[in-house]
């Protein structure tokens, strides 16, 4: 687990390493530089101070639409037989290295524009004569030969304020830095949970801001990835464009939102487990993209999602459908991907503990139904031979749409005499006192009261050290994969549980953490 954690962090080691040394190259090359030296005389430190920044936002520019690249990054982790465990780790947190990246273009824009504002300051006084005889001469220079003005001040008349907003460089500077605020600004979780829309259109305006950087001077920086990234939207468009059919759609009430069930059908498609797709509705938006788990397995001839109810979006396309009439195709929808996750790699472990929370069990219905199909076929490859399976939900009402499969699942494995391949624990976090009473009178019963499986629903929250200890009892020599899809506070505990239990002898029980990203 410490060499995992390594691995997870040498990205961020790489990528800051060249970002200082890029910060520090530069600086001392603008600082030092002869090449440089009467600029230096016109500016002061404020040159190197200006460049510097400037170094790394290209470098950073370069980057920022690579993580965002979905379909590049899903054939890079799934198609390349030397992408690893490790290198597939670092792809499934693209969207985070996409944030970082982010804020590190706004450090560094708010140090560019600084300096920029010194030089300004310093270009006007020099050109009035209010240094020394030198820079007042400097400044008076005009072209010659192959050599340009050093000081972009022509004329008495020249202001600072008319400088910053005449000239290219300057214009496209304030539009630049106006997008990038407008960005980062409206991506702040709580605008992004509350007013997806907000941040949704908002944060196009990323077409501006790379406009401008290519007037600007940077082209030759970021003209790579916009061509990537072009190639991706176009894809996106060839996908939207398909047909896609429904096979089935159920509305299931649980309190205390709905849960819509989409069966689609589209020619061409495959999926793998865990994978999810971003999901259009014309209807309600024609730039809105939205990803969601599938819910279906690879040996089906449908791919499905459940949409909970949550946001003005999945309320709108919930709504649209509750009037259909009955067999009524619904509404237009655009379907983009599969795209990998971390539960792609379920299979690859001896032994997973799949953790989910509430709507989060998405992914691991995917995977749950595939192994039911794999043992249907009595399927060779499957390496797994132990599954623990943890859901957590604040309302009984949850379970409903889940305990049919677990059921079947139950049935299955109980038929086979594999009763012990598949732990599964569910874990009730809220109830009433009236439920309470009705568990109590209903306790010797064979089934649970809530999902009609053998095994019982669990009150409260799971004690993960319990958990941990039983799981490295049961498997002393495996390799174990944790998988969640749930919120942060729940990774972070099951992280350091993984570092916790991981036993420092690399032939006892090793855990490995995996979180889904979207």
């Amino acid at each position: 687990a410490v060499r995992l954690h390594f691995n997870s962090s040498c990205t961020a080691v790489v990528w800051m390493a060249i970002n200082i040394f890029l910060f520090v190259w530069f600086y001392f090359l603008y600082d030092l530089g002869d090449r440089f030296f009467y600029t230096r005389h016109l500016l002061g430190s404020a040159l190197a101070w200006a460049r510097a920044p400037a170094a790394v936002l290209n470098f950073n520019c370069l980057l920022i639409l690579l993580p965002v690249c979905r379909n590049l990054l899903s054939v890079v982790r799934g198609s390349f037989v030397c992408c690893g465990r490790t290198m597939r780790k670092q792809l499934d947190k693209n969207i985070s290295f996409h944030k970082l990246v982010a804020y590190m273009i706004g450090l560094m824009t708010a140090v560019h524009i600084i300096a920029h504002l010194l030089n300004v300051e310093r270009y006007y006084n020099s050109w009035h004569g209010e240094y020394d005889a030198l820079s007042m001469a400097l400044s008076r220079l005009n072209d010659s030969g192959n050599t340009t003005y050093l000081n972009p001040i022509r004329s008495t008349t020249t202001t600072p304020n008319l400088l910053v907003f005449t000239t290219i460089a300057g214009i496209t500077g304030v539009i630049i830095t106006l997008a990038l605020i407008l960005m980062i600004t409206s991506s702040m979780e709580f605008i992004r949970r509350s007013y997806f829309e907000v941040f949704w259109f908002t944060h196009h305006l990323f077409i501006v801001f790379f406009a401008g950087l290519v007037i600007h001077g940077t082209w030759m920086w970021v003209i790579g990835p916009m061509v990537l990234y072009v190639c991706e939207r176009l894809l996106r468009f060839i996908r939207y464009i398909q047909a896609v059919k429904y096979r089935k759609v159920r509305v299931h009430l649980i309190r205390p939102s709905k849960v819509l069930e989409l069966q689609l059908v589209k020619n061409g498609f495959k999926m793998d487990v865990g994978q999810y797709v971003f999901l259009n509705c014309p209807a309600i938006s024609q730039l809105e993209w939205h990803p969601f788990t599938m819910t279906s397995a690879p040996e089906e001839d449908f791919f499905s999602v459940h949409i909970r109810s949550v946001g003005d979006w999945t309320q709108k396309l919930i709504s649209i459908v509750e009037q259909l009439p009955e067999g009524a195709q619904g509404p237009k929808m655009g379907v983009d991907g599969p795209f990998g996750t971390a539960s792609e790699d379920v299979f690859d472990y001896e032994v997973a503990m799949l953790v989910g929370a509430g709507i989060g069990v998405t992914p691991f219905a995917s995977i749950l139904k595939s192994i039911w199909y794999k043992f249907k076929d009595s399927n060779p490859e499957l390496r797994t031979r132990k599954i623990y399976f943890y859901w957590l939900c604040r309302e009984t009402h949850a379970f409903e749409w889940f305990a049919d499969l677990l059921q079947v699942l139950e049935r299955e494995m109980e038929e086979r005499g594999m009763g012990n391949f598949l732990t599964y624990k569910l874990y009730l976090t809220g109830w009433d006192q009236s439920h309470a009473t009705h568990v109590m009178v209903h306790a010797d019963a064979d089934t649970d009261v809530v999902t009609g499986l053998k095994q019982k629903t669990n009150y409260g929250r799971p004690n993960w050290d319990k958990e941990f200890e039983q799981v490295c009892k049961e498997n002393p020599t495996s390799v174990v994969g944790t998988f969640l899809c749930g919120p942060v506070v729940l990774a972070t505990v099951l992280s350091k549980k993984c570092v916790k239990y991981t036993d420092v002898d690399p032939r006892k029980t090793k855990f490995y953490f995996n979180k889904e990203n979207f």
